[in-house]
């Protein structure tokens, strides 16, 4: 048997670090919002422990692959003996900041489990997807959400309605940015170490509105003061894309990649183009409905 699964990634609309825990770990609260761009995923059942390969030569396909350590842990708690062969087809650029890694992982989790015959309760697998990563119990839901803790603590939201019918334009640069560099980094910044509690129900009140420019202020994220410290290049991407039309435009997760809000699909192509004519076409570039 056979299953093939798309994988989706996400924006922050807001990411806001309170301080480091005593675990290591920062707390946070986030607004995260699905994106519909994917990465696509096949699994098979057979042969002899996980066989993973990847359309991107670049990513190892061995344990340290999020893919592949899902996978184990899956079959681990499931006591699943079988072996299995995983194809990821990868289209979301890596160490972006839009969660694919997270994306890909959780949906291994809910392929493998619709392709062993739901060994596992969807209660059951939320535990798991917190143990791989802070980002991919988001993955195992398909709404908006409110993330707390270290991330893993998600309350799935409606869909705003501030984000009714507005576009993304998604703008990577070429480059990624290390995700423990940019929270060791969060250091030299104090303010956006030690954030003020509150401003993530904040922006949601906002985008239960219909008001998605007056929401615009609104918009955080902490990792962007050593971000935009470093990568002065990302600033300016973002003052052009709101001088162009951008209702609000914000560095997604620990970055690279900057997204813009924009009205509608006509306005998010024409943002891309005179994105693309002023700063060139080395840049990743896609659109995508909200």
């Amino acid at each position: 048997m056979t299953l093939t699964r798309p994988s989706g990634c996400k924006v922050n609309l807001l990411l806001n670090i309170l301080g480091k825990r005593t675990d290591g770990f920062h707390e946070l609260e986030t607004v995260m919002q699905p994106v519909a761009l994917h990465d696509e995923l096949t699994f098979k059942r057979g042969g002899a422990g996980i066989q993973l390969t990847c359309s991107n030569p670049t990513l190892p396909v061995d344990s340290t692959n999020l893919v592949h350590r899902a996978a184990t842990a899956f079959l681990e708690a499931a006591r699943i003996a079988d072996g299995v062969s995983i194809h990821l087809t990868k289209n979301i650029p890596m160490a972006a900041g839009l969660g694919g890694g997270s994306g890909n992982a959780a949906t291994t989790l809910v392929g493998l489990n619709e392709l062993f015959g739901q060994p596992l309760s969807p209660k059951e697998l939320f535990p798991i997807a917190a143990r791989l990563g802070s980002d991919v119990p988001f993955f195992l839901q398909h709404q908006p959400a409110l993330a707390l803790g270290r991330g893993e603590q998600v309350e799935s939201l409606a869909f705003f309605a501030a984000l009714r019918g507005a576009w993304l334009l998604l703008v990577h640069p070429g480059f990624g940015i290390s995700t423990p560099w940019a929270y060791q980094s969060l250091a030299k910044f104090p303010a956006a170490l030690n954030g003020r509690s509150g401003r993530a129900r904040e922006l949601i009140a906002f985008l239960e509105g219909s008001n998605l420019a007056a929401a615009g202020p609104a918009f955080y994220n902490s990792l962007e003061a050593p971000a935009l410290h470093k990568y002065p290049v990302l600033a300016l991407y973002q003052e052009f894309l709101r001088a162009n039309g951008a209702q609000a435009a914000l560095m997604s997760g620990s970055g690279s990649t900057t997204f813009a809000l924009v009205g509608g699909h006509s306005a998010a192509e024409a943002l891309r183009e005179k994105f693309l004519a002023k700063f060139g076409a080395t840049n990743w570039t896609a659109i995508a409905p909200l």
